[in-house]
C-alpha cells in the first residue's frame, strides 16, 4: 500500500507573525534579503510554518512555486526531509531558493548527488560597510565625493527628516509620479508588482518597523528610502526613489540614510542594498560604491524531480 505524504500546513503571513518570524531571524547571518520579514509581507502571497523548529516559506518566484532555505538552528535533515515530502504531496518540484555557501555545504552533506544547484550573480545581494557608506572615505570615493558636492552647490537649502505622518502624503505623490513616468517611458516594463509592494510599505511601515528617510528641498521631496533590520548587524534597503532631474539626488539619500541608521542603530555594521537583477546599468551602480562583500544565494533542486530552475 503507497503511504499518502504529508503536506506542511502553512498558513498567509500577517503583519501579526512579525514577532516570531523576527525571533528566527535575528539568530541568523548571511541571509540575503528575501528572507526580510517586509519583503516577505510586501512581495506577493507568501505563506509560512514551523516544523522541527524552524521557519519554512513557501512563496512563488516566476511562477514557480519554491521553499527558501528555512530558518532555524534544529535539524536540518528533519525540516529538508518535510520540505521534500511536502513538494511530493503538491506534486511539485523541490526547489529550494536563498541557499548561501552554509545552506549548500548542508545539503551537499545530507543528500550526496540528490540535488543540483544553480547560482545567479544577478541575484547576490550587495553588502556594504555603513561607515564606508556614511562617510566616503579615501581615493575610491572621490568620483561620488564630488557629485555630492554637486548636489550640495545646486540644493544647498536641502535637508532630510524621517518619514511621518505629516510628510508621507508629499512622498507618496512623489513616488506615483516617478511610477508614472517610468511606465510612459515604457509602458510593458516590469513595474507594477514593485509600485504595489512599495504602496503597502507606505501604509504598514509603522507595523513593520521600517525606517524611512526623506530628503526634501523646502516643500519638495526630492527622494526617500525605506528599508528594516535584517540581522543583528544588517539593515536591509528595501526602497530607494529620487524625483526624476534631480542630479546626485541618489547619492545624497545614499550617503543621509548610511548616516541616519548608523546614528539609530550602532549596533549595525552593513547596509544590504539587495541585488542588481542582472541590470548591467544597475549593477555597475552598486559596484562602483565598493561593496564589502556579496551575499552568494543559490538555487537547489532535487535531482529526481527533474532539474526545474
Amino acid at each position: 500500500m503507497t503511504q499518502t505524504k504529508t503536506m506542511i500546513d502553512f498558513k498567509r503571513i500577517e503583519l501579526s507573525d512579525k514577532p516570531l518570524y523576527d525571533s528566527y531571524l535575528e539568530k541568523e547571518t548571511g541571509r540575503g534579503c528575501e528572507f526580510s520579514f517586509a519583503n516577505l509581507y510586501l512581495w506577493g502571497r507568501q505563506s509560512f510554518a514551523e516544523v522541527h523548529g524552524h521557519i519554512v516559506i513557501f512563496s512563488q518566484f516566476n511562477r514557480r512555486s519554491v521553499y527558501p532555505y528555512p530558518l532555524g538552528s534544529g535539524d536540518k535533515k528533519a525540516v529538508l526531509d518535510a520540505i521534500i515530502e511536502d513538494s511530493k504531496a503538491r506534486g511539485i518540484p523541490c526547489r529550494i531558493t536563498g541557499v548561501n555557501a552554509e545552506g549548500r555545504r548542508t545539503i551537499e552533506e545530507l543528500y550526496p548527488e540528490r540535488f543540483r544547484f544553480h547560482c545567479d550573480e544577478g541575484a547576490f545581494d550587495y553588502v556594504y560597510s555603513i561607515d564606508d557608506l556614511a562617510e566616503l572615505v579615501g581615493k575610491k570615493y572621490h568620483a561620488k565625493r564630488n557629485h555630492l558636492n554637486r548636489f550640495y552647490e545646486s540644493y544647498p537649502n536641502y535637508f532630510v527628516e524621517p518619514l511621518c505622518d505629516t510628510n508621507i502624503e508629499k512622498v507618496k505623490k512623489m513616488v506615483s509620479e516617478w511610477y508614472e513616468d517610468k511606465l510612459a517611458a515604457d509602458p510593458n516594463g516590469d513595474y507594477y508588482m514593485e509600485k504595489a509592494a512599495i504602496e503597502r510599505a507606505f501604509r504598514d511601515y509603522k507595523a513593520l518597523h521600517m525606517d524611512g528617510l526623506v530628503l526634501l528641498d523646502g516643500e519638495t521631496v526630492l527622494a526617500v528610502t525605506l528599508g528594516g533590520k535584517l540581522s543583528s548587524d544588517t539593515f536591509d534597503v528595501n526602497f530607494e526613489k529620487a524625483r526624476a532631474g534631480v542630479n546626485g539626488a541618489y547619492a545624497a539619500i545614499n550617503n543621509e540614510f548610511a548616516k541616519y541608521i548608523r546614528k539609530k542603530y550602532p549596533n549595525i555594521k552593513y547596509l544590504d542594498r539587495e541585488e542588481d537583477m542582472g541590470l548591467e546599468g544597475l549593477r555597475k551602480a552598486k559596484r562602483s560604491y565598493y561593496p564589502h562583500h556579496m551575499t552568494e544565494k543559490c538555487w537547489a533542486c532535487l535531482l529526481e524531480d527533474g532539474y526545474d530552475y
